[in-house]
């Protein structure tokens, strides 16, 4: 005959029957529900997250260097020396040379600083995706010699310029004169317009011909460094300090996490505390079991006192409350996981039924960059929730099974 599990066999019957305190049916109920609400919203919470981070990352990757390489000046004298040792490089998909400096646009009365960016148009499409984000024209217009330029499109909405207009740059390089220094100006032609949905780049870059920023601000042959493009961004870190020491300290190499290191740091931050708040949720719904359990304790010293005069030790009545207790905690959790998982994958539906339900957008197209719910569900992260809400249930349970194993037989019988 198998041998009966008793703990786990009246744990079992216990968190089923029908008790006679409804209060206490009550608080149980309250305590699996807030559970599961906890594990639910935050499943639901840190995939969002995960996803505006990644959707965010990704849209600052498509116009940022994953890794640049320059001189310690701000200027690198001959670029094409470093090719062979780029080339031999598996991890480095692609690399283009540029030039940076800050400049002053205008179109008539309409002014605006901006960062104006010299580049190679056929490498530039190799390290970037602004050649496919363009709204109006393409970076094959920018032709050397023939001072053409393209601007983000809230710059552009700026300047009231529109492509077919000549806007002016203004040089912060000035030339001498007899009347003292004078900038340097230029007109440009607006050929094209690019939109990247990331306001950083969209109201303050403006791209020109590579040649054409030379002439401009004086760089000779110069430029200002290298942009490379690698076959996985996560290793920029490493392939970046692999590329210091071929190269050696004469050169200075740079990579995406330290130029964004702040941005980034937050998002991570923010992520962690969110985490630390919606979990407490879960703390609270968890630690109702102890009340919960405190009370069913109370009710059932008889049963208890009972069970210790046929022969259970503390043990096994610790264990029938340990059981009841869990019990909760897992339906819980397993509930909340379940309808997060759900909600997770299918936000973005969730989301425009309720927009479409209201009539009224959650993230107005004209008022924020990413208007949608991207989310990410990780395994990882489910993972850790569930097993982290399952912990806490079980923490719950322990002091109310350990004062059911302390009831005295006799004491709890005395009035019956």
């Amino acid at each position: 005959m198998a041998k009966v599990n008793l703990p786990l066999m009246i744990g079992r019957r216990y968190s089923r029957a029908k008790r006679r305190n409804g209060f206490i049916s009550f608080i149980a109920s309250i305590s699996m529900i807030g559970i599961g609400l906890g594990v639910w919203v935050l499943i639901t919470v840190i995939s969002i997250m995960n996803g505006f981070g990644n959707e965010l990352r990704g849209r600052i990757l498509d116009v940022t260097s994953h890794v640049t390489v320059s001189g310690p000046s701000g200027w690198l004298e001959d670029w094409k020396v470093l090719e062979p040792t780029l080339q031999s490089r598996d991890d480095i998909e692609a690399y283009a040379p540029y030039i940076y400096m800050q400049g002053l646009l205008s179109n008539g009365a309409a002014v605006s600083g901006a960062m104006i960016r010299g580049v190679e148009p056929e490498r530039e499409e190799n390290v970037s995706s602004i050649a496919a984000n363009m709204n109006d024209g393409s970076l094959s217009s920018l032709q050397p010699g023939e001072y053409n330029i393209v601007l983000g499109e809230l710059l552009a909405l700026s300047l009231r310029a529109e492509v077919g207009d000549k806007v002016t740059l203004i040089s912060p390089q000035g030339t001498s004169s007899p009347a003292g220094l004078t900038p340097r100006l230029r007109r440009f032609n607006l050929v094209g317009t690019f939109e990247m949905g990331m306001n950083e780049y969209d109201g303050t870059l403006a791209i020109i011909n590579i040649v054409d920023a030379a002439k401009l601000f004086k760089a000779g042959d110069q430029v200002t460094g290298l942009r490379l493009k690698l076959d996985d961004v996560y290793k920029a870190r490493q392939v970046g300090a692999e590329l210091q020491r071929e190269l050696g300290f004469q050169f200075y190499v740079d990579n995406w996490t330290r130029q964004h290191e702040n941005f980034f740091r937050a998002l991570e931050i923010e992520r962690r505390v969110m985490f630390i708040v919606l979990f407490l949720i879960v703390a609270v719904a968890a630690f109702n079991i102890v009340s919960t359990l405190v009370m069913v304790v109370t009710d059932k010293k008889s049963d208890i006192a009972i069970l210790r005069t046929i022969g259970m030790s503390p043990r096994q009545i610790m264990g029938i409350f340990f059981v009841q207790g869990a019990t909760s905690g897992f339906i819980g959790t397993f509930a909340g996981a379940i309808a997060g998982i759900l909600t997770a994958l299918n936000v973005g539906t969730i989301i425009s039924f309720i927009e479409n339900l209201v009539g009224h957008q959650v993230f107005p197209a004209d008022v924020y960059v990413i208007t949608d719910f991207p989310a990410e569900l990780t395994v990882s992260d489910v993972s850790i929730i569930v097993i982290a809400s399952l912990v806490i249930s079980m923490l719950a349970t322990l002091y109310p099974a350990w004062t059911a194993s302390k009831t005295q037989p006799a004491e709890a019988l005395r009035y019956e």
